[in-house]
């Protein structure tokens, strides 16, 4: 059997690793060793903030559900707990997007869960 040589599968694996890591500082862009502890933890940090993302949007429309719902006197709680009560679902993406854009239509909605409430 003929012997096998490393140097073509090797290289393709520098090279995939050096494309992760093109536009970082020093070594870490052109020394493999680096270069690959540095893409190693570039992935760790997208891991964590593909899910770390869903928190910061989710917190985000709360408080601009929140700011809505206080200027008609109501809490963010009471008003989430008089729209369960009134069987509406409309998730808090799209209750921050009615919230911002469009606070007429969000008034009603307050209203209904208000009259819940009482």
């Amino acid at each position: 059997m003929a012997r096998v040589k490393r140097g073509v599968t090797s290289r393709a694996k520098h090279k995939k690793v050096l494309k992760a890591v093109k536009g970082q500082w020093g070594r870490r862009k052109n020394t493999i060793r680096i270069a690959r502890q540095a893409m190693e933890k570039a992935m760790q940090y997208g891991y964590r903030d593909r899910r770390n993302k869903k928190r910061d949007f989710k917190s985000i429309w709360i408080q601009r559900i929140n700011a809505g719902v206080r200027s008609e006197g109501l809490t963010y709680s009471k008003f989430i707990n008089g729209l369960s009560k009134t069987g509406i679902k409309i998730d808090r993406k799209i209750l921050a997007e009615i919230a911002y854009d469009n606070p007429e239509a969000f008034k009603t909605i307050v209203k209904k869960a208000q009259a819940a409430l009482n």
